[in-house]
């Protein structure tokens, strides 16, 4: 009997140049963090004095205005402007900059602290300082400014202004030029062309001398 041998089922084999499946690698949050690269810039040579922090308010009189100027009736008929003033000073601020009569008293009592702190602390206060940095700031600008214009004219006058030699060359002594001139003219001058006697001028010669 003859045994028949069913074929074996086909196998998918796998190519060799199929790239594998990449393994995502789980990273924290603290490890990419690490991972990345900030750049902050270099802290101030001078640093600034803090915000003076405003007087308590057992110091200060409160007092809610209507504002007036542009704003329409929010401004003209609500009483959302403040006003402080600070007891032991005397020194009186008001702030209508927004409608909201919170934010007015939030930015009435940094204005009446930089009021305070001008006065106690004079030259030494932050806003004077603030101020010297500016001015010093603009002043270094400005002259920067005028060192760059003035070195850019310094190179266009360098670059229009000839050479040495070339005016040398052009600026000559006046004997010299004559000189030049009359060797140039000289030199340029075409001779006169030699008259030779002919041979009647030459018979009339020896005519003559007998």
């Amino acid at each position: 009997m003859h045994r028949f041998l069913l074929p074996r089922p086909l196998c998918r084999c796998p190519c060799p140049c199929r790239p594998s499946p990449q393994t995502t690698s789980f990273v924290s949050a603290a490890q990419r963090a690490q991972q990345r690269a900030f750049t902050c810039a270099p802290p101030t040579s001078k640093n600034l004095p803090p915000r003076p922090k405003p007087p308590p308010d057992c110091e200060i009189e409160e007092s809610f205005l209507k504002g007036s100027g542009p704003g329409g009736q929010k401004i003209n008929k609500t009483n959302s402007a403040v006003q402080l003033k600070h007891i032991p000073t005397g020194i009186v601020v008001k702030s209508q900059a927004t409608r909201s009569r919170s934010q007015n008293r939030k930015q009435a009592r940094e204005l009446l602290a930089q009021k305070v702190d001008d006065l106690l602390n004079g030259e030494q206060s932050r806003s004077s300082i603030v101020g010297e940095v500016k001015r010093k700031k603009a002043a270094s600008a400005a002259k920067k400014s005028r060192r760059k214009y003035r070195q850019l004219e310094q190179d266009k006058a360098v670059a229009t202004t000839p050479p040495p030699a070339v005016r040398e060359s052009s600026v000559a002594i006046p004997g010299e030029e004559a000189q030049k001139r009359g060797c140039s003219a000289h030199e340029n001058q075409v001779p006169d062309p030699v008259h030779e006697p002919s041979p009647v001028d030459s018979d009339r010669i020896r005519g003559k001398s007998k």
